[in-house]
């Protein structure tokens, strides 16, 4: 058979929604290059009545895709477990623990879990499609966010978090990477593989699973780990989206790692003079090596930055001609 002859598939572009043709005989969820933008363009795949369409995000348990379910016609996400993962006793049943988790929790805020199943050899979670880039792609696109925007996502995934304790549920791994945004800009939380109960036993080398740059210095003593270490690694993530910066840094994952233990936070405000002093006061608190130094729960953490956003949208509201952030702006707690 001629190159003209072979079999054509139209299929539209990701990447600029033109219609185009790929080759009849691509193996499914293989791609090449559109002809018109040079976006990758996926053969879809059926599975079950989900049709993956193209790839949105790969992690270390596996590929997330946006499909269309042909059944209910609509958009959503599907999350295809690695098949070199499938005979892991230990990563599946982490596989498991993402979709009960997730599951039990019905917050605007928190990814939605449709159903979990298998076809024909292929474990896939199906979920709410968020595919506007995550906290982390926006930081690197950026640098740094503005105040109003880091302070939302803080006050919604404060309370994302806080809905998971009601039903004893710690995350566990908080980061830029794990908030999502929809199409609406709404962030959502993704990725409870790592997230257990609050009574559950700590494992020895757990933090190590996680992400050096946002995890709590409690949990590397190898303290007990609780709703506290979750919030200040949200803490450390609204850091890094408001300064451009990490809240520790250092040429090795051991040496970040030390830092969070020993090495005094320089406070946002002194990293990016124009974020108020409200908002750089509550990410402090929120970071404080003691766990008995933070926030007393989540109420307190979403009063402070809800706050700091008021007084900011006021400071905003006086200063039609400068948008700029203020300087220096009174926090309205104080610690005990």
């Amino acid at each position: 058979m001629s190159e003209t002859s072979k079999p054509l598939k139209m299929v539209t572009c990701p990447g600029c929604d033109a219609k185009t043709f790929i080759p009849g005989d691509l193996p499914p969820l293989a791609s090449e290059p559109c002809k018109k933008c040079g976006h990758a363009i996926m053969m879809p795949m059926l599975l079950r009545q989900f049709e993956l369409r193209s790839k949105i995000a790969a992690g270390g348990m596996g590929v997330v895709y946006r499909a269309w379910d042909t059944t209910l016609e609509r958009l959503v996400a599907v999350k295809l477990m690695k098949k070199e993962l499938l005979d892991d006793p230990k990563m599946l049943e982490s596989f498991y623990l993402e979709a009960r988790a997730c599951a039990k929790l019905n917050h605007t805020n928190i990814i939605h879990i449709y159903t979990f199943d298998e076809w024909e050899g292929e474990r896939y979670l199906v979920m709410e499609i968020a595919d506007q880039g995550s906290l982390d792609a926006r930081i690197e696109k950026l640098h740094l966010l503005p105040e109003l925007q880091v302070l939302d996502v803080g006050i919604k995934i404060a309370s994302a978090l806080d809905m998971a304790l009601k039903y004893d549920l710690l995350h566990c791994d908080i980061k830029p990477g794990n908030i999502l945004f929809n199409a609406d800009h709404e962030p959502k939380l993704v990725d409870f593989g790592l997230a257990r109960k609050t009574d559950a036993e700590q494992e020895s080398a757990e933090f190590t699973r996680g992400t050096p740059y946002y995890v709590a210095p409690e949990k590397i003593k190898r303290e007990p780990e609780t709703f506290l270490s979750d919030m200040y690694s949200l803490g450390a993530t609204l850091y890094h989206a408001i300064t451009g910066h990490v809240p520790f840094d250092a040429p090795t994952p051991d040496e970040v790692v030390q830092a969070h233990v020993y090495t005094p936070l320089t406070p946002p405000n002194q990293v990016v003079p124009e974020i108020s002093q409200a908002t750089s006061d509550a990410l402090a608190r929120a970071l404080a090596k003691n766990p008995g130094e933070r926030f007393l729960n989540y109420d307190e953490l979403i009063m402070a930055l809800t706050a700091a956003r008021s007084q900011l949208l006021v400071y905003q509201s006086q200063q039609p001609d400068e948008p700029q952030q203020p300087k220096r702006m009174t926090s309205w707690w104080r610690k005990k």
